[in-house]
């Protein structure tokens, strides 16, 4: 029996991109469903390091609290560019959160999952995907006995995607060169090699007996257990793992008084390199693992879905409404691809320098560039970068600020003290007046908030419209230019205006 059924969004895949997704649209009104082919949560650590921009985004809309209270306690240190025992200081990028957070991956997802429900997004588990039949309207997607119809389809079903699968998309790119085990573990007895805290990348990792590993402490006896043998080339990732192959690799690293107790769970994975080549295909979306995967070096994975969930969620929300200017939802692949092909880029970079067998003339090379990394322009530049607080759109407009982040400024309102983060918490766009210019008649579109306030602060213009994923797209150092001119980045850059 098929239930048929319809929708604004289906969104495939309730990873923490489809899930951040999920609770966008939702947050705008959009109907939307989630289908997830697993019947429950996998609670596995992976991809559980959430960069500084992404910190910030989660803030804007009150996700980062719930979710602090399940990050891992660690010492407050700066994230690391290929394991270089070097941090990276993100302190001059004026951010209140400067170090990477660590929460387990399923932590993030529960936290997403339960605001999304909250926001009125319906989430089907054990539910996949088989068909997928796009026309001129909208999609209609058939999965497990359900076929359900709906504006848009956003593919967030991992780097294994059924629906780029499904449509025949090309995945072009660089295979993988080596293959790694990622395992949640329990041990019984440690050695004095067994890390106790966490510190700095570069003092949990280690090299010996012909393999690499990463072991993380989560607290107890719990474990995350990262490895691979530094001299084997083999790629498949379908080979079943078993507590052998994880003891052999602990007590070759860590001694045999290191003693496997428990595996929780385990998975493989390898460093292949590829990107999608659109992320919009009609009426089809691609964000996070689905439209871009990569070697998982520096935490780029989990926090490059998420900021592309972020930037897709708003304009898909406008499409869906008939808010949106001409060429919104295309400016999605626009402004995502250059950013994915980015950490594609230095993450082969970093592959290199991070390899477990390096060569003398590779060695100098690190040597080096452990050296370059202490310079503080060095690593301001990789720290801006491997944070995301770097990022800058290239949309239309000259001021300065066009296309940036804003630090997380206080404010003063008329109903009293606030930060600039705190007034995203609806998702909506926001048209800030520090001096008092903009025309107190002038009309404004749904979901465009104008918001009069006073900083201490010098934030670079008088007035100010920012869009809901935190970027500047228009403004003004005085108030001739806040008639015409900012109904004009309004229509052009956020919705049409009636």
């Amino acid at each position: 029996m098929v239930t048929e059924s319809t929708t604004e969004v289906v969104v495939a895949g309730a990873g923490p991109t489809g899930l951040m997704l999920a609770y966008e649209l939702a947050l705008a009104g959009v109907e939307t469903l989630v289908l997830e082919k697993l019947p429950q949560r996998i609670e596995q650590v992976k991809g559980g390091g959430i960069q500084p921009r992404t910190a910030e985004l989660l803030e804007s809309r009150g996700l980062l609290e719930p979710l602090l209270h399940r990050a891992m306690p660690h010492d407050p240190v700066g994230g690391h560019f290929a394991a270089l025992p070097v941090p990276l200081d993100c302190t001059p990028w004026q951010t209140r959160h400067p170090y990477p957070i660590a929460i387990p991956q399923w932590g993030i997802e529960e936290v997403l999952e339960e605001r999304a429900i909250a926001a009125g997004a319906r989430i089907l588990r054990g539910t996949a995907v088989s068909g997928v039949e796009p026309d001129d309207d909208g999609v209609i997607v058939t999965a497990d006995g359900l076929r359900a119809r709906a504006r848009y389809l956003a593919a967030c079903d991992g780097g294994h995607s059924t629906v780029r699968k499904l449509l025949g998309l090309p995945f072009p790119g660089r295979p993988g060169t080596h293959q790694a085990v990622l395992a949640d573990i329990r041990l019984s007895t440690v050695s004095s090699l067994v890390p106790q805290q966490v510190g700095h990348l570069s003092t949990l990792t280690r090299q010996a007996g012909g393999y690499w590993a990463m072991l993380v402490p989560l607290g107890g006896d719990r474990y995350r257990f990262t490895f691979g043998r530094a001299d084997r080339t083999d790629t498949a990732t379908d080979i079943p793992i078993t507590p052998e192959e994880i003891t052999a690799a602990l007590q070759a690293l860590y001694g045999h008084e290191t003693t496997l107790g428990a595996v929780d769970n385990s998975s493989r994975f390898s460093d292949a390199t590829r990107q999608l080549e659109h992320y919009r295909v009609g009426r089809v979306l691609f964000a996070g693992d689905a439209a871009h995967i990569h070697p998982p070096l520096g935490g780029q994975g989990l926090n490059l879905g998420i900021q592309d969930a972020f930037n897709v969620g708003w304009k898909l929300a406008a499409a869906v409404q008939d808010r949106a200017p001409s060429g919104l939802l295309d400016s999605y692949h626009a402004e995502r691809h250059p950013v994915g092909a980015q950490v594609l880029h230095h993450t082969s970079a970093q592959r290199v320098l991070a390899a477990p067998n390096p060569s003398e003339d590779l060695a100098a090379l690190r040597d080096i560039f452990i050296d370059l990394l202490r310079l503080p322009d060095t690593n301001r530049l990789l720290a801006g970068l491997m944070s995301g607080l770097s990022l800058r759109y290239e949309l239309s407009g000259d001021h300065p600020l066009t296309g940036q982040r804003l630090p997380d400024a206080d404010l003063v309102t008329e109903a009293g003290p606030t930060r600039l983060s705190a007034l995203f918490g609806s998702g909506h766009a926001v048209l800030l007046d520090l001096a008092g210019t903009v025309p107190a008649g002038l009309r404004l579109p749904p979901r465009v908030d104008l918001v009069r306030a006073t900083c201490a602060d010098d934030l670079g213009a008088a007035v100010l419209l920012i869009r809901p994923d935190g970027y500047v797209c228009w403004a003004a150092d005085d108030s001739a230019a806040c008639g015409d001119a900012l109904l004009a980045a309004i229509a052009g850059n956020l919705a049409r205006v009636h």
